[in-house]
């Protein structure tokens, strides 16, 4: 019996697809992505060695997540971020193409320094936002929130995977 639901589901999935397919359409249906956090993360002064953010994480560190970002969220409370995680060490550029929400996008080297920072990124927009030298890493956050905490380039940062 549970074998036939299931083979309903997928022959229900197919016949949706194929119809939308030949009525040139393309349906995708997405419900809004919650928070996980996946670690801890701290932004520190250079000079002084301050701490200037305590945030709650989460984690992009594969190829679908890299992705998908902080897209199908409608928005993201301050003490959150998400950190996406390469592997390899080399310019960056991100996009707003599909999320909702205005961001400040933090390029990271390896050293965990920040290399630079593109603020206030707006909805949907397609602009390329690059890093201005090679990263490892990039931390997207509340649009504003550099300004406030004052971030520079060459600040730190240092960050905890829970697990």
């Amino acid at each position: 019996m549970k074998h036939n639901w299931i083979a309903l589901a997928v022959l229900s999935s197919f016949l949706v697809s194929t119809a939308c397919k030949e009525k040139g359409e393309t349906k995708v249906l997405t419900k809004e992505v919650s928070f996980t956090k996946e670690g801890d993360l701290r932004l520190r002064k250079a000079e002084n060695d301050s701490i200037v953010a305590q945030l709650d994480i989460e984690i992009a560190d594969d190829a679908y997540q890299t992705e998908t970002g902080l897209m199908y969220r409608k928005s993201m409370p301050s003490n959150q971020a998400m950190l996406f995680i390469f592997e390899d060490e080399r310019p960056r550029s991100f996009y707003m193409k599909n999320t909702e929400f205005a961001l400040d996008i933090i390029y990271l080297n390896s050293k965990n320094e920040i290399v630079s920072i593109q603020k206030n990124a707006q909805p949907f927009d397609k602009t390329s936002l690059p890093s201005a030298g090679a990263v490892l890493y990039v931390l997207e956050v509340n649009a504003n929130l550099t300004s406030q905490w004052g971030l520079e380039p060459g600040d730190k940062m240092e960050w905890t995977r829970l697990k």
